[in-house]
């Protein structure tokens, strides 16, 4: 009988500028998200949002963003103006993710913007870009998987897993996410 090799991982190599910084900043970035960012104290939202535009970070005004967040490249992350991202929320930006204006993205989310291909043994990585849309809300807990638009306005409930686009203004969750009613708006 034949075996069938599924993935061989001695074959993968991190494509060519992948990352999108030389490796010394990206290590030089995890010293300082360490170091400087993580233990900071919760009510200094500027000095994070300072940290994050060293490192390339397209970051609007008045944003909140919690010291226990991980973001994995900055440069390949923008958020708008007043966004919230809670505590533990993980932005995994292997590849873009790209966060509106007054968005909540609630505790211990996690975007990942970046999968590997398996229907390859060499286990390519594949960036793919996220989007939440302005005024949308990623509660608690949620899961967001690459290549996702999550639409204006629209809510996804605690727990849930996103792995098809969310329209705009619509409650959904579970997992997988479904549409279960429009938000209500003024």
């Amino acid at each position: 009988m034949m075996i069938k090799d599924y993935q061989k991982l001695d074959l993968f190599r991190l494509p060519s500028g992948f990352r999108g910084r030389p490796a010394i900043v990206v290590q030089l970035w995890w010293i300082i998200q360490s170091l400087l960012f993580a233990p900071s104290p919760q009510f200094l939202y500027g000095w994070r949002r300072f940290l994050l535009r060293i490192f390339g970070a397209d970051i609007g005004r008045q944003v909140k963003i919690r010291p226990s967040v991980k973001i994995t490249y900055p440069w390949k992350v923008k958020i708008g103006n007043r966004s919230w991202i809670g505590d533990r929320a993980e932005l995994y930006s292997l590849g873009e993710i790209s966060i509106g204006n007054d968005v909540v993205v609630s505790q211990k989310s996690y975007l990942c913007a970046a999968t590997h291909d398996q229907e390859k043994q060499t286990f390519d990585l594949v960036g793919k870009k996220i989007v939440i849309a302005d005024q949308s809300w990623i509660a608690a807990d949620v899961f967001i998987a690459p290549g996702i638009t999550v639409g204006r306005g629209a809510l996804v409930g605690a727990r849930s897993s996103v792995f098809t686009d969310i329209p705009e203004g619509m409650v959904c969750y579970g997992s997988p996410a479904r549409v279960i009613k429009k938000r209500a708006g003024m």
